[in-house]
């Protein structure tokens, strides 16, 4: 067994980093942080050129027909590269609807989702918490009641919503359905609050199932972009240690430092395979789905935040500035950490399922 990622799946990184490079700079990064806009139009439409919006949807829907590992591999890199946009919520969609949708559903909606004409998201999280069994929303052709922290819900064409009863039923974004920004901290990701006023919803035949599918893949996708953004920490506090001066020498020569870099690194790399093999079990061995998809999400969102904390520290009073490029991976990590529940809920699932 290999127990590494394939060619292509490198040069599937490769070529997400380079395009990122080129249309996604640090410069590029902070005029559209600091911009009010939901999202960079341009940017997501260069994504969707290259089949990111549709990388795991079935080749008979116009998608690439890719695993998880290979949709998770691809979060790595927008995590490395604090990529803004709405990759996260659009892939969840189309994974709901492809796993959960009749074949007339798959056909209406899965095309538009692969091109990126139209755009998804999923709204799962509610007072009571975001798991599956927490949703309480009625479910019905009609829709009424609210959801929290849905990503570009005030700009999705297609909103997969969580139902009592951990089902899904799909929205058409417009009608019925109103959005109040929530101010989150990250700006490279947009959260709404959203209202449904007797929306028209079609449920999905096969949501109680799909609805656990699609939390777990939301899970990995977390821990994969948190990967990728930890590694992102370490070469920012490898990189200005190289170039910050202190008496006369730069601050890498200093013993205590050095200590400090070696630990963030070692602390961040080891966990690459937690993400590899939560991908790999959620197509390949679904009975450790669950366990494998939560430890990922929990290990790797915390070691994201610890990292985020141990850059700003290498950088001193400079990394607590606005200035300071680190504090748009320290807020991603804020998100990465928070969204679909914090590590300690993920452990706790992971000890159920293990039976301790």
């Amino acid at each position: 067994m290999k127990f590494e990622l394939s060619e292509e799946q490198e040069l599937l990184q490769e070529t997400i980093r380079g395009f990122l490079e080129a249309e996604c700079s640090l410069t590029r990064l902070r005029e559209i942080y600091d911009n009010d806009e939901p999202f960079d139009p341009a940017l997501w439409k260069g994504m969707c050129e290259l089949g990111l919006a549709g990388i795991q949807i079935p080749e008979e829907y116009g998608g690439a027909g890719l695993a998880a590992l290979d949709l998770a591999v691809v979060a790595e890199s927008l995590g490395y590269g604090a990529a803004p946009g709405p990759f996260l919520g659009h892939s969840l969609a189309a994974a709901a609807i492809t796993l959960g949708g009749s074949e007339a559903q798959r056909e209406r909606w899965l095309p538009a989702l692969a091109s990126g004409d139209s755009l998804g998201t999923v709204a799962f999280a509610e007072d009571a918490g975001w798991q599956p069994e927490d949703w309480t929303l009625p479910s019905g052709a009609k829709l009424s009641g609210s959801k929290r922290h849905v990503l570009y819900g005030d700009v999705a064409d297609v909103i997969v919503v969580g139902t009592a009863g951990g089902g899904l039923a799909v929205v058409e974004g417009g009608t019925g359905v109103s959005a109040e920004t929530f101010g989150g901290a990250d700006c490279t990701r947009r959260l709404v609050e959203l209202t449904f006023d007797s929306a028209s919803a079609e449920p999905l035949a096969g949501g109680a199932e799909a609805a656990v599918r699609v939390r777990d893949l939301a899970l990995v996708l977390l821990a994969a972009d948190a990967f990728g953004g930890a590694a992102r920490c370490v070469e920012l506090a490898v990189d200005y240690a190289k170039n910050r001066e202190q008496f006369g020498v730069t601050i890498g020569h200093f013993q205590a430092l050095k200590h400090q870099l070696a630990n963030l690194a070692v602390d961040v790399e080891p966990s690459r395979a937690l993400y590899w093999y939560a991908g790999h079990a959620y197509d390949e061995q679904p009975e450790e789905s669950a366990r494998t998809a939560a430890l990922a999400k929990a290990h790797l969102t915390e070691r994201f935040m610890q990292a985020a904390r141990d850059t700003v520290e290498v950088h001193g009073g400079y990394g607590f500035t606005w200035e300071c490029e680190v504090q748009v991976w320290f807020k991603r990590a804020m998100f990465d950490r928070a969204y679909l529940g914090t590590p300690a809920v993920h452990r706790e699932r992971a000890a159920v399922l293990a039976d301790w």
